[in-house]
């Protein structure tokens, strides 16, 4: 499995186009057949600051989420609503080792 945390700053008149364009993504992303999930977040602090948790079954997963037509769209629709470049990170996960409780 392989997990990315994508941290994102939206500008702050953007904030409620992004969560509308992410929130589309977001849904498109959870029907692909290699997704195990996708958390959409919004931090508490800082309404601006937001995370994508996206695990996938495997490297190829991941490869063909990034030529999907909901994520291309989504990727040119936001680029200029970020207050900086987001920031994407991979994870191995550690725990749970049971794939019944991802």
């Amino acid at each position: 499995m392989i997990v990315t945390v994508v941290t994102v700053f939206v500008k702050p008149d953007r904030v409620e186009d992004f969560i509308t364009a992410t929130r589309k993504n977001a849904e498109a992303s959870l029907q692909e057949p290699g997704n195990l999930r996708f958390d959409f977040l919004q931090a508490a602090a800082d309404p601006c600051r937001f995370a994508l948790y996206e695990a996938y079954a495997d490297k190829s997963d991941v490869a063909a989420h990034k030529e999907t037509a909901h994520y291309l769209a989504w990727r040119d629709a936001v680029t200029d609503w970020m207050a900086r470049p987001r920031e994407g990170v991979a994870h191995a996960v550690l725990c749970p080792r049971d794939p019944e409780r991802w």
